[in-house]
């Protein structure tokens, strides 16, 4: 058995590989029928993790949305939505925010070991928050992820936490669906930042899968040395 949960990173972007843009309104790159695939891949993890500073900009539920899919999960002895997992080495996240008030699943926020006392006075009784490390550790966060029972985790975002995970070789699938226009904008964050990745030019993913969902293209890949946890 795996030490860590199979990851499973997720993400929408632009022609031109941005994940939002420059406006304060949430950038739409998806479609209904794409969004109920993403639903369908969330009641089937047992965890989700998005970055602190998504909780702050987008303020997602990080729920599954499908009634019938919740009560499937409920059917199987699981909650009805998978665990919701955050990392954040500020602690600011607000006590009002979505991540923490809606669902009763569990919450797990992952600060460095220096912070936690900071981060659980913030987060209250809310979540559970767990030590990684200083400065913090996404290998630490998985294995911790794995001892709770996590055997599959989604990380959907933002930029930061998508360069972590590819920077790092810890993303087993990655799944991308590419919105049929350009954002251009400078200042628009990316679906990763400049960084160092294992799977560069000279070590290309494997392509499992291309299919057209509406006006959307959703790729999935798997990465050539991820042998037996690739899927």
């Amino acid at each position: 058995m795996t030490g860590r949960p199979h990851v499973l990173l997720s993400a929408a972007v632009s022609l031109d590989g941005c994940i939002d843009d420059v406006s304060r309104r949430r950038l739409i790159l998806s479609n209904d029928a794409d969004l109920d695939r993403v639903d369908e891949v969330r009641a089937s993890v047992d965890a989700i993790l998005v970055g602190a500073n998504t909780i702050r900009t987008d303020d997602p539920r990080l729920l599954v949305r499908s009634a019938a899919r919740r009560a499937a999960r409920v059917a199987t002895g699981r909650a009805p939505s998978p665990v919701k997992v955050t990392l954040t080495r500020t602690g600011k996240i607000s006590p009002d925010s979505r991540f923490l008030t809606t669902g009763d699943g569990d919450r797990v926020v992952y600060a460095p070991t220096s912070a936690v006392a900071d981060v659980r006075e913030r987060v209250g009784a809310a979540a559970t928050v767990v030590g990684a490390g200083d400065p913090l550790d996404v290998t630490v966060l998985l294995d911790d992820l794995h001892r709770r029972g996590v055997r599959r985790l989604m990380v959907e975002g933002g930029s930061e936490v998508h360069t972590l995970f590819m920077s790092s070789g810890l993303v087993d699938e990655l799944h991308v669906v590419f919105a049929p226009f350009l954002v251009g904008q400078p200042g628009a964050p990316r679906f990763v930042n400049a960084a160092v990745f294992p799977q560069g030019p000279g070590n290309r993913m494997r392509l499992v899968e291309a299919r057209p969902i509406g006006d959307v293209v959703l790729l999935r890949y798997v990465p050539v040395d991820a042998g037996s946890r690739a899927i």
